[in-house]
């Protein structure tokens, strides 16, 4: 056996998971949290540079809520289509947005520019002062 066929056979360390193991998990047990991170992902979504990160975002909060092939199911999409609705270089529909985060039991809001960027400049300057 190889080097790469014997590290791979290897058992993971116990307690030791994956990055995306525990974003999922820490979106299942803290839904203010999923909001908030939600807030930022949406907020993205009209920058080209960052609106892969930001459908990857709402994936993981999907999956964090009953899994991508259960919430397609409950959202009327096949699982495929939201795959790639939710991949880094998806383009998902307005319907689907929409869809997606009503069954998660989230609704889109609309606020003015202004004051978004007031608020997010303000909980960064909280946040560099703690």
């Amino acid at each position: 056996m190889g080097r790469v066929e014997a590290e791979a056979a290897m058992k993971k360390p116990v307690g030791v998971g994956s990055y995306k193991e525990w974003e999922v998990q820490e979106l299942r047990v803290d839904r203010d949290f999923a909001v908030e991170y939600l807030k930022v992902a949406l907020e993205s979504l009209d920058n080209p540079d960052e609106r892969g990160g930001s459908l990857i975002m709402l994936r993981a909060v999907a999956e964090a809520y009953g899994g991508l092939g259960a919430v397609a199911a409950q959202a009327g999409i096949s699982r495929e289509s939201l795959y790639r609705a939710l991949s880094p270089k998806g383009n998902p529909t307005l319907k689907t947005l929409v869809a997606v985060l009503k069954t998660l039991g989230l609704r889109l809001s609309v606020t003015e520019k202004q004051k978004a960027e007031a608020a997010q400049e303000k909980k960064s300057d909280d946040y560099a002062a703690a």
